[in-house]
């Protein structure tokens, strides 16, 4: 009986550890998983914060930085080829970037904490159809620190036309909460 509630104590206090910083904004250096509903929280114009200036090394060997979009909305999804809900929700961030590149949207993934071999069978399989940095360092993660936990994977930013963070979501997002937040800030 004693090793049972040992037992449920420690799974008590993981639980309690993955969970993170729920109530608010993360803690400087806090870097534990947080779990997010996937819902989009949209930010009001007059309240959004430019987003940092990122750019690193793609997975195909290039180069992707939110720079090279200026003037354009901008989805930036933070994943890991390890993490199932990343896998959950590939298909819908696939279908949306490809249904709203000819309204000017564009995509970046960042693949975060991961084997790059991972990662390029993850990405060979889902076929996105956009760039995806390698942040294996978890450096751009760390660049949007404030908004996004730098662990809350996946997360997916919409950067406004003017640079702005205009929405985000913790967690796996549903193919209509994306597709209609994408639309309403690209059409601002």
């Amino acid at each position: 009986m004693r090793a049972k509630s040992i037992s449920l104590v420690l799974l008590g206090l993981l639980v309690a550890g993955c969970a993170g910083n729920q109530g608010g904004q993360p803690q400087a250096g806090d870097t534990r998983f947080v779990a997010g509903d996937g819902k989009m929280q949209v930010f009001d114009a007059g309240e959004r914060k430019a987003a940092p200036a990122i750019e690193g090394p793609t997975l195909d060997g290039a180069t992707a930085s939110l720079a090279a979009h200026k003037g354009k909305v901008v989805v930036i999804n933070f994943w890991a080829s390890w993490c199932g809900p990343c896998r959950a929700e590939a298909p819908v961030l696939k279908e949306v970037a490809a249904k709203t590149k000819a309204g000017g949207v564009e995509f970046i993934g960042v693949d975060f904490k991961d084997r790059q071999a991972d990662a390029l069978a993850f990405e060979r399989t889902e076929k996105t159809g956009y760039p995806h940095i390698f942040d294996q360092p978890g450096k751009v993660a760390l660049a949007f620190q404030g908004t996004v936990p730098p662990a809350a994977i996946p997360s997916t930013l919409i950067i406004d036309k003017q640079g702005r963070i205009a929405a985000r979501a913790l967690g796996a997002v549903k193919y209509t909460d994306l597709l209609n937040t994408v639309t309403k800030v690209r059409d601002e």
